[in-house]
């Protein structure tokens, strides 16, 4: 093709001359690139803040506790409640090696923490060391739990984010710290700015925790635990033990294993699965609207550059007169449309960049999160090639039209 400084003019006052029209048509380039842009950049950052609520859980973990009956069994009434026990964990470990941890978890709500003149509401949890592997801790200062603490019985704590900020307003390390407790006195050991929202038995940030002996013996729970948290080995899907555990615990304390209402079983698998597959089936829904708003704007362009080539027919004709070659007619009419939808598509991706720049901004300001609502270079790279396509198959049709123009039919037209 032949491509020369005349040829950049003569396409520049082409598009002058349509002016509203390439507007209009480049509008809708603009609008579908933009969207297409900022709903998966938007998409991308949901799901980044969505997976910062649930960072440092296991993905292969289930919770279990005690409920109501809802049938009768054995000679026992339906609507029976029973309890889980220690013993129980030894059971499931012993019958169940597929599991891997396998840890209590005791709660006592509406507790008031005390430090100096500074109090905080707060919910106190008894566990034992090894429920890092259920919930990992975000330790600002200090330590988790260690067996030692447990087996000892030592009254020492770790305290959630909002306990630390309501009771040390000035910040600094709080360790080694005695804070009170309802009316016993806590040795601070660590600090934990875990802030995921997926919380067991109350949110992280407002919990003391404790050793589960020590909670076993303040609150006189005896061998009662409120959750039994596990685990599963390697290769294992923990949901995929579900009937075995109750079948376990069925037998253990008579309730039938088939009665699902009798004990909750909550696999958090199922949870992150779910949340995958809705985000794969939004990112789909994403790109078949940004993609059918893109194609839609270049059929546009290739209705605008027919309309251009039939209303150019006698110039068409003049230029195919005095020595213009098919191939600089189609150069001519293929930069035009390419032009039209690498411009209006700059601007989309530039307008995106900033939208989502902007509600990172606010995102970050609202919350205690870092947003990632931004597309990659990547992605901007394979929108301009997509571009450069839809341009080049719009302008197509028109261009072998315009090619097969004759200077005497242009003559006679005119």
């Amino acid at each position: 093709m032949k491509l020369d400084i005349n040829t950049y003019h003569e396409i520049a006052d082409s598009l002058l001359r349509n002016k509203s029209r390439s507007l209009l048509t480049g509008f809708g380039i603009f609008w579908g690139l933009f969207m297409l842009l900022v709903m998966l950049g938007a998409g991308s950052g949901i799901k980044g803040l969505l997976t910062q609520n649930f960072e440092g859980f296991a993905s292969n973990a289930a919770l279990m506790a005690s409920a109501n009956t809802s049938v009768p069994y054995k000679g026992f009434q339906e609507g029976r409640y029973w309890e889980l026990e220690y013993r129980d964990m030894e059971r499931l470990k012993i019958l169940i090696p597929e599991l891997d941890v396998v840890t209590p978890m005791i709660s006592q709500w509406g507790q008031t923490a005390v430090y100096n003149s500074q109090t905080t509401n707060c919910n106190v949890t008894g566990v034992n060391a090894d429920y890092v592997a259920i919930e990992a801790p975000q330790i600002k200062y200090g330590r988790f739990l260690n067996e030692v603490d447990v087996e000892r019985g030592r009254k020492v704590c770790v305290i959630g984010k909002r306990v630390y900020q309501d009771l040390f307003p000035e910040g600094g390390d709080p360790c080694g710290t005695f804070i009170q407790v309802g009316s016993v006195f806590f040795q601070i050991v660590g600090v934990n700015f875990a802030s995921g929202m997926m919380n067991i038995n109350g949110n992280t940030a407002q919990k003391v925790v404790i050793p589960a002996t020590i909670a076993q013996q303040l609150y006189n729970r005896g061998e009662t635990v409120d959750i039994i948290c596990t685990t599963a080995k390697p290769g294992i899907h923990v949901v995929e033990l579900e009937k075995r555990i109750r079948q376990v615990l069925g037998r253990e304390h008579y309730f039938d294993p088939e009665d699902e209402p009798a004990m909750i079983f909550l696999g958090t698998e199922q949870i992150f699965n779910l949340i995958d597959t809705l985000f794969r089936g939004l990112d789909f829904l994403i790109l078949l609207i940004g993609l059918g708003t893109l194609f839609a704007g270049a059929i546009g362009v290739s209705n605008i550059m027919m309309v251009t080539v039939k209303e150019r027919t006698t110039e068409i004709g003049i230029r195919r007169a005095i020595g213009a070659t098919p191939s600089d007619i189609l150069s001519q009419i293929m930069l035009e449309s390419v032009s039209l939808t690498l411009v209006a598509g700059m601007f989309g991706i530039v307008f995106s960049v900033m939208s989502l720049s902007v509600a990172e901004m606010i995102v970050r300001s609202a919350g205690e999160f870092e947003p990632a609502f931004q597309i990659g270079f990547g992605l901007a790279v394979a929108a301009a090639a997509l571009l450069t396509v839809l341009g080049i198959a719009a302008g197509l049709a028109p261009a072998l039209r315009a090619m097969n123009i004759k200077p005497v039919d242009a003559m006679r037209d005119e």
